[in-house]
């Protein structure tokens, strides 16, 4: 296994839906859409793309405006390289956001993930609707690297990057959960599915544990690094599952967000979960879930609603004022620098 080249906080800050262990103050960002009034051919203006939410507890757009992003992932060395993930493929920018060139070629579009190798920093993925696109350049450039993926089935929704090992990464797919030990050279399945599998995280606590949401098979989570899989109890197996989350500030906190059943969490590791619904719209049709890493916040971002937010693990709920309309795709985590 080859030694880490950071601290094992930092690098769960910089590669997860949100961050690990608050051992620093951290940057809490989101991508979303902020379409509040608008449809197809108003003058109306709305800004979408990245936020950073700051001291006072107000989103602040930084980078390009775009409707179609759907994540982002940041360079540990130098927080001013940014890659997003967008309706055109590959986006990055080496100047903190204030210029951006697009990575791919015409024939990759649609990307859906990003994430970057914390122990081999050029290295970057990109997981798209025809499989997974990787770069070992920082993004100069991009090849396909589909070796072991199902040749149908290989809509890669999700990519995640085990901050323990370079090259060991995994992507879900509509075939199921894949695993290449060598940066996308070789993939093999290590979970099959016959439905999409639409988020996988691993621990920012255990990094042997690992934890994925489908859109028909419920949750399943992993205590040997993703090497065999069991469906989590007392989840909707039927019901979509977009997204899991694990609480930097407590091991035993997790949640899921799905569109019939709304949020879920488990305070004991995943033994038992509880709908925390109670001050959400009726019928809450949870897009995406997250957790601030500096305070445990949990965080809902309710379709066609608002970003509601929890100080109590989802047992009651308040609404984010300044993102009415907005729906968020994406959260992320990384340690604030120095200043």
């Amino acid at each position: 296994m080859p030694k880490l080249k950071y601290p094992l906080f930092l690098l769960g800050l910089l590669f997860g839906a949100t961050s690990v262990l608050n051992s620093t103050p951290a940057d809490f960002i989101i991508c979303a859409n902020v379409n509040k009034g608008y449809v197809i051919g108003s003058k109306i203006v709305t800004t979408n793309g990245l936020f950073r939410l700051d001291d006072q507890g107000a989103w602040q757009h930084f980078g390009y405006n775009d409707t179609s992003l759907t994540a982002v992932a940041f360079d540990p060395r130098d927080h001013n390289v940014i890659y997003t993930a967008a309706l055109n493929g590959l986006w990055v920018s080496y100047d903190g956001g204030k210029g951006w060139r697009m990575v791919n070629s015409w024939d990759l579009t649609e990307g859906r993930d990003v994430a970057v190798d914390p122990n081999a920093p050029d290295t970057v993925y990109l997981a798209h609707t025809e499989g997974v696109a990787v770069s070992t350049d920082r993004a100069h450039t991009l090849v396909h690297r589909n070796n072991g993926l199902p040749k149908r089935g290989r809509f890669a929704q999700a990519i995640e990057v085990d901050r323990t090992t370079a090259g060991r990464v995994f992507v879900g797919c509509e075939k199921g959960i894949f695993l290449t030990e060598d940066a996308g050279l070789n993939w093999r399945e290590v979970l099959p599915t016959t439905t999409q599998v639409n988020d996988v995280q691993q621990s920012l606590h255990d990094p042997k544990i690992w934890l994925a949401g489908t859109d028909h098979h419920g949750a399943w989570m992993s205590h040997d690094r993703g090497l065999t899989w069991q469906q989590v109890e007392g989840l909707n197996q039927e019901n979509p599952i977009y997204n899991v989350t694990f609480d930097a500030t407590n091991s035993q906190r997790m949640a899921v967000g799905g569109w019939a059943d709304g949020i879920l969490t488990s305070e004991d590791g995943g033994k038992t979960w509880t709908s925390r619904n109670a001050g959400l719209p009726r019928e809450p049709r949870v897009w995406r879930v997250g957790v601030d890493p500096n305070n445990g916040r949990l965080y809902a971002s309710v379709f066609k609603e608002t970003l509601y937010f929890s100080d109590d693990f989802g047992r009651t709920w308040q609404p984010d004022v300044g993102l009415e309309g907005s729906l968020v795709n994406f959260f992320v985590s990384l340690p604030r620098a120095n200043p």
